[in-house]
């Protein structure tokens, strides 16, 4: 015995279309204005179109759907907002950037992705699980983010390195290249002429996780071999 759909009990009102857009901007705005803090490649108004145009899609699938239902065609509500989750990858792959070792924009990769999903659910009417998929995502980034940090700065290494040379600008960008390449953070760059012409750098290098030690020695060799190196020496700091 064939089931009886009664469609006019599916259609969306106008208020209700509001309301779903309001809550997939409002989700957008959330997540992209952390992202945005962070000074990170995506930002509020980018998650907020991602969320919307989302929402968008969903909302016309359900329409497509309650218009032709009546007519016997079988729309699929499913099957746009499944190439939306498929699509938004290209973008969320445009703010993955790798710099020397190192790889950064995933994590806003995943969150552009992730809210593409609350923004189907939005536009399908689930407000409860786009809401609470919202706050899910606000710990992860924020909370998960302190805690990631805490842990991986318990396990790196800081040294602090004093190299003395004649060419200022030429030595300070040999650093920011090698410490690209060997995957660490430059910090407390401080300069000093002497009047013998030549210049002291002094700067703090942290080397995060993973095989800090045998980077840290290649980070030295390669900056002790320098052309532009007079002298250099190095000790192991406090965090």
């Amino acid at each position: 015995m064939d089931t009886v759909v009664d469609v006019s009990a599916l259609e969306i009102s106008a208020w209700e279309i509001v309301l779903r857009l309001l809550c997939a901007m409002l989700i957008g705005a959330v997540i992209g204005t952390e992202r945005e803090y962070t000074h990170r490649p995506a930002g509020m108004r980018t998650h907020m179109l991602v969320s919307l145009g989302a929402c968008v899609v969903m909302i016309t699938s359900q329409m497509i759907f309650c218009q032709y239902r009546p007519y016997g065609a079988t729309p699929d509500p499913a099957r746009l907002s499944a190439q939306v989750i498929t699509g938004v990858g290209f973008l969320g792959a445009g703010t993955i950037i790798r710099e020397g070792a190192s790889i950064k924009g995933l994590t806003t990769a995943a969150s552009i992705w992730a809210v593409a999903c609350l923004g189907i659910a939005a536009g399908g009417g689930y407000y409860a699980l786009a809401l609470i998929g919202a706050a899910a995502m606000m710990i992860t980034l924020v909370i998960f983010e302190w805690l990631q940090k805490k842990l991986i700065h318990a396990r790196s290494t800081l040294h602090m390195f004093r190299v003395s040379c004649t060419d200022a600008l030429g030595m300070l960008e040999r650093i920011k290249v090698l410490a690209q390449e060997n995957d660490a953070s430059i910090h407390a760059i401080e300069v000093e002429r002497r009047d013998d012409g030549t210049v002291d750098i002094s700067f703090k290098a942290e080397f995060a996780v993973r095989h800090s030690e045998e980077r840290m020695h290649k980070f030295l060799a390669d900056l002790s071999s320098d052309p532009l190196t007079i002298a250099m020496k190095s000790e192991r700091s406090r965090m």
